[in-house]
């Protein structure tokens, strides 16, 4: 059994957490809290559940626990909202739809896609997001820093354009150097085509100074675990909408939802979820 503990100081006020999702690495088992009482939310347009809780001590302790291997990655990913996070403006769509025609369509004309957006990328974490401000994800004509979040927004918003299926995925990185914690969250795409399935991780080839993508989800040695889906969730219950990512713990605030501040992210059960094969 897989197990990710977050634990992070108290506060007034309500958070919320994801259940985890399934894919073919892992499968979420439970969930449960120590230091606050839970109830759930439903954000129904990325057909996702949250824990939702508020504090009884001075610090909140999350557990799930995971079984290695799961199954497909579910259909909803591959949904396409409408919201600024997901919507492409028509430069992006007509120049994406040109370079797949181009590299012949199909497998070809998606790899296609991807080297380019890995082309125009630095890795990094701006301030200013380059579609802060726009209602629709933009045309990049110049080299823009991006951390994985922002890379991977404009790569499915892209792909979508030219009539591939693209999904957006986060959760915990756990480098292999580390084996039991993770400093953050971590964000890939995964695409379906002619009923193949892929993976990619724009972000950790950058990092690695490698420009040539291919799929899969390393080149960075590590494990992975998914907390949840697609970008713009909406929680009627909170009167939360388009919300970037939730996929974490968030404190629920009147500036918006921020993550815990002091948070700590262990995990036990490396070499199980290690030893389960990972899609191409």
């Amino acid at each position: 059994m897989i197990e990710v503990t977050m634990r992070f100081p108290a506060r007034p006020g309500q958070f919320t957490a994801p259940m985890g999702m399934v894919t073919p690495q892992s499968a979420p088992v439970s969930f449960t809290a120590t230091g606050a009482r839970l109830n759930t939310v439903c954000a129904a347009n990325v057909t996702q559940h949250l824990a939702l809780g508020e504090p009884e001590a001075d610090e909140v302790v999350l557990r799930w626990q995971f079984a290695p291997g799961g199954g497909p990655y579910p259909q909803e990913i591959f949904s396409t909202l409408d919201n600024r996070f997901t919507r492409a403006a028509s430069g992006v769509a007509g120049e994406t739809v040109e370079i797949a025609r181009s590299a012949g369509g199909g497998l070809a004309g998606l790899q296609a896609i991807v080297d380019h957006v890995a082309g125009i990328f630095d890795y990094g974490h701006p301030e200013d997001r380059f579609y802060d401000g726009f209602d629709e994800i933009p045309h990049l004509c110049d080299m823009t820093t991006g951390s994985c979040v922002d890379i991977n927004a404009y790569l499915i918003a892209g792909l979508r354009s030219a009539g591939y299926e693209a999904g957006y995925i986060y959760g915990l990185f756990v480098p292999e150097a580390k084996r039991d914690w993770a400093e953050d969250g971590h964000c890939w795409v995964v695409t379906r085509h002619d009923g193949i399935v892929q993976c990619w991780d724009i972000a950790h080839h950058l990092k690695m100074g490698l420009r040539k993508v291919t799929p899969g989800l390393n080149p960075r040695p590590g494990v992975r675990l998914a907390m949840g889906h697609s970008m713009g969730w909406n929680v009627p219950a909170l009167g939360l909408e388009a919300v970037k990512l939730m996929a974490l713990p968030l404190w629920i605030t009147d500036q918006g939802p921020q993550v815990p501040e002091g948070m700590k992210i262990s995990m036990s059960g490396y070499d199980e979820l290690a030893a389960v094969p990972e899609p191409a």
